[in-house]
């Protein structure tokens, strides 16, 4: 905790005054946040969300979460293990199970609580916990709360999992995103399942990047890497991207799954998943499955990103699922240029550290299998000729 001052002045200031002394930090190194409270009739074309089937304003998405709503009321009315689980919420878990083809699935109020829950509830003291280190937040402060043993090991590398799991006696959990959110990189999952195989070490992934997003058919990262359903292997994953509504899911073995309900506290002590997200998330669940070909056309559109905006100079990651970003000098280069965007009509994400592990700065985009071709060329042009000088 920083001090505004000291002596009188620091008490004159209250318990908060440091605040203001983070504040101004914050706004030196170009890192302040604000909030940008968007419109229901924004004309804002947007590639700062994570919408990648194009399923939040999708009809049959909406109906589906406006009747739960009027079935089931607003609110779930307590925590799942009071009054807070309905015939609904256990139809979405069947149906996610057999889709991703784990053998259970738990449904928990957001994919942050999720990761919360698998991370602690799987782990603790005498634990090893090994995190990549581009981990999402929500990972690393599983792993802190978790008390267990944790080892950050470099980015994507199954051979530096071999080596933070090598000679640790006691049980011990690999953690990682499947598709990594700042720069869209995948896993190499098959390789690291293999590492965790020879120590006899648990693989937990955060596929919220990947469901409905990677396979043929969308069925995500564990699916496609044929790791689904193996005993050693849990998933979480969000409903909030490519399913366009809200919660988190943790899927896995049966037996972990009925750990989970007696043991994670952001379970057990949180209100259920809203109706209206529930019955959202399965409706876009069950037209997915009748036009898997939306994962392709996401995929395609993020790789077409990527292809024209490197050929104009740009420097931008090559994707692996839907998520492309291009690097800005600064932060405060990478806050003008998304205004710059912004101004003219498209939305970005703009990442600046902390939330970027590696401290470089950029500007991510996120594809959308409903972009049109004449809209992906005008949000290319619009960021080319709004990128910084020099």
């Amino acid at each position: 905790m920083t001090s505004v001052s000291s002596g009188d002045d620091t008490q004159q200031a209250g318990p908060f005054g440091w605040l203001a002394e983070q504040d101004r930090v914050r706004r030196a190194a170009g890192l302040r946040r604000q909030l940008r409270p968007r419109q229901a009739d924004s004309p804002l074309l947007d590639l700062a969300g994570n919408d990648y089937l194009g399923l939040t304003r999708h009809p049959e998405v909406t109906r589906a979460g406006a009747d739960a709503c009027l079935r089931w009321g607003a609110g779930a009315t307590g925590s799942r293990l009071v009054t807070g689980s309905t015939a609904l919420h256990a139809e979405l878990e069947a149906e996610l199970a057999d889709f991703t083809g784990f053998e259970a699935a738990l449904v928990l109020a957001s994919g942050y609580a999720a990761n919360l829950a698998a991370v602690t509830a799987l782990t603790g003291p005498g634990t090893l916990l090994v995190s990549d280190a581009g981990n999402h937040a929500s990972l690393i402060d599983g792993c802190r709360l978790s008390r267990a043993t944790t080892e950050v090991v470099r980015h994507a590398d199954p051979d530096a999992v071999r080596k933070a799991l090598h000679g640790h006696e006691g049980p011990a959990v690999a953690v990682s995103d499947s598709v990594f959110s700042v720069d869209g990189d995948a896993a190499p999952l098959p390789r690291l399942a293999a590492a965790c195989r020879e120590y006899g070490a648990g693989l937990l992934i955060d596929d919220a990047h990947g469901l409905g997003v990677l396979g043929d058919e969308g069925r995500g990262a564990a699916h496609t890497a044929g790791l689904a359903g193996a005993p050693d292997l849990v998933c979480t994953a969000t409903l909030s991207k490519a399913l366009g509504a809200q919660g988190g899911v943790v899927l896995g073995p049966a037996a972990v799954i009925e750990h989970l309900v007696n043991a994670a506290r952001t379970f057990i002590f949180d209100t259920g998943l809203a109706p209206a997200a529930a019955g959202a998330a399965l409706g876009a669940l069950r037209l997915l499955r009748r036009e898997p070909e939306r994962a392709g056309r996401s995929r395609a559109v993020a790789r077409d990103f990527h292809r024209r905006l490197t050929a104009a100079g740009l420097s931008a990651t090559p994707p692996d699922a839907c998520v492309v970003s291009v690097r800005a000098p600064s932060p405060e280069s990478a806050v003008a240029w998304a205004a710059a965007c912004r101004d003219e009509g498209l939305a970005v994400g703009c990442f600046r550290p902390p939330s970027v592990p590696d401290g470089v700065s950029r500007l991510r985009l996120t594809a959308r299998c409903d972009l049109t071709e004449d809209r992906i060329g005008a949000a290319v042009e619009t960021i080319v000729r709004t990128a910084p000088r020099g």
